[in-house]
């Protein structure tokens, strides 16, 4: 095998999962001649203004930040423009790139996107497949064009979801198949020994945005379903059911197909297990606003929740 050009690269991305893709680069003997990722913003109740993990880990490493609102001034077009990369590397960056920002690198934008393209284009595709009850996704590395994730594929791999996969254990395990690939697909590309391929017409779905809502718990659904919903929307926007005037969070919980006979939303047992549609859940760990999470022993020791509760 040729050895591996190393290339000038612009690095875009924001969270966590981008992190391994820009380590794994900045170990190959790749330039990062800019990163690009969201602004700082406030986090959490105390709004400090934080820096998002790519933007943390750039500066750890010494690399140059560039954190526009958008791309829509000509100035910040330009400045992306006149730093001559090879290619750009985008994962998970959040910003629509116009299409002079795409054709400015020699070999144009490469997206690596954490699902198996064309299926959940858009911004939630780890979620959004738990949810769905797929039975697998994967990694696709696409070339970028104007559409939202409609570029042509440079390969793709897939891993299996378990009845027992959540959102935190997938989205590890694809921000690792993602960094690995990235250096290969890159080095194959720049030689010119892989071609994109389009997308299939059919297939096609779209993973909307999450929102917190979605994280309400309705005890008239399956236990599948609910089980899907504790796994893919922790911890983010988190799971949880009104009780008390308070949203208590549900962060584990195992499922049973057997029938009950009993209304949805019941309390069965003095260790939660609650009535749902067609079966029941057990909730593990519970936490209550401004609190710990806990067990859901312990949790009960101190905040009643008894037995024939009704949960609404």
């Amino acid at each position: 095998m040729k050895p591996s050009p190393l290339l000038k690269i612009i690095f875009m991305g924001s969270p966590d999962f981008s992190v391994p893709v820009l380590a794994q680069l900045i170990g190959a003997g790749h330039e990062i001649v800019a990163v690009y990722s969201q602004p700082p913003r406030g986090a959490k109740r105390g709004q400090k203004i934080r820096k998002s993990p790519v933007h943390q880990f750039a500066d750890d490493n010494g690399l140059p930040v560039h954190t526009p609102e958008n791309f829509k001034d000509e100035k910040t077009v330009q400045e992306f423009c006149d730093l001559k990369a090879d290619v750009a590397i985008v994962v998970a960056y959040g910003l629509i790139l116009p299409k002079p920002l795409l054709d400015a690198p020699k070999l144009g934008c490469i997206n690596v996107h954490a699902s198996v393209l064309p299926r959940w284009r858009g911004a939630a595709p780890i979620q959004r497949a738990i949810l769905a009850g797929d039975i697998e996704t994967g990694i696709s590395i696409m070339q970028m064009d104007t559409g939202l994730d409609t570029g042509a594929v440079l390969a793709t791999e897939k891993t299996p979801i378990s009845v027992t996969t959540t959102a935190t254990t997938l989205h590890d395990t694809l921000a690792e198949m993602g960094a690995r690939m990235a250096e290969r697909v890159l080095h194959d590309f720049a030689l010119g020994k892989i071609s994109a391929v389009p997308q299939p017409d059919t297939g096609i779905t779209y993973a909307e945005k999450l929102n917190k809502q979605e994280g309400r718990l309705n005890w008239a659904l399956s236990p599948a379903q609910l089980g899907r919903q504790i796994r893919a929307l922790n911890p983010w926007p988190g799971v949880w059911f009104p009780y008390k005037g308070e949203h208590i969070k549900v962060l584990a919980a195992e499922i049973s197909e057997n029938k009950c006979g009993t209304t949805p939303g019941y309390v069965m047992t003095d260790d939660l297990m609650v009535a749902c549609c067609s079966g029941a859940v057990k909730i593990n760990r519970l936490q209550r606003p401004g609190k710990k999470p806990m067990f859901t022993a312990d949790f009960l020791r101190g905040y009643s929740l008894p037995k024939g509760t009704h949960l609404k």
